[in-house]
């Protein structure tokens, strides 16, 4: 087993990566489809050309991403085919997925919650980027932390820690049939003490 940090040299088909989480925000992929679509194909290029997708090969040289599911979901619906990705870590030497799954967890390089935030078995997550499911609670905290609710951080799957802080405090209907309104309630609980433990808060203190 080896860990590396350098881009490979040729492009991996969009629909061969391997996801190592069971949902996204579809809200948040929707945003980056627009983004695609806004601008011309040569600014797209450019852009995946500095936004390389990080991934760890596993069991068969898969590519296991870790980061940029909702970019790597948004390519695959916009249709384009191929994407340059970062190898993190070689972890090939593993055929066994259970182990290979064991290390991915422990270094936490995975995030193997469900839509309603249960933890679950590994073979729960999707083979593919089209069969992610959809969390409108990651969503909330993608559109938080733009709105300046919490820092970027560069905890593992921070922003789905914000989205369990939310989802335990406001209603899912709610969230449904009104996304600004519970928008402005996160808004206040982000701010509150309740949230002080979380990556990026940036709260007001007493100093």
């Amino acid at each position: 087993m080896t860990t590396q940090r350098e881009p490979l040299l040729t492009p991996v088909a969009v629909e061969d990566l391997r996801p190592t989480q069971i949902t996204v925000g579809m809200r948040e992929v929707a945003l980056k489809r627009q983004m695609i679509r806004s601008q011309s194909a040569g600014k797209t290029r450019v852009f995946l050309g500095t936004h390389m997708v990080p991934v760890v090969l596993g069991p068969k040289k898969r590519n296991y991403v870790t980061d940029h599911h909702h970019l790597a979901h948004a390519l695959l619906e916009e249709g384009i085919r191929d994407v340059l990705v970062t190898v993190i870590s070689d972890l090939s030497g593993l055929d066994n997925k259970d182990a290979f799954f064991v290390v991915l967890d422990n270094r936490g390089w995975m995030h193997p919650f469900d839509e309603k935030g249960r933890r679950r078995r590994y073979d729960a997550i999707p083979k593919t980027m089209a069969e992610l499911a959809d969390d409108p609670y990651r969503s909330m905290a993608g559109e938080l932390r733009r709105q300046g609710g919490f820092a970027k951080d560069t905890t593992p799957f921070s922003e789905f820690l914000w989205a369990d802080f939310l989802r335990r405090r406001i209603d899912r209907n709610g969230v449904a049939k009104n996304f600004d309104k519970a928008m402005k309630d996160a808004l206040t609980l982000a701010k509150g003490k309740d949230a002080d433990y979380l990556p990026g808060w940036c709260g007001p203190t007493s100093d």
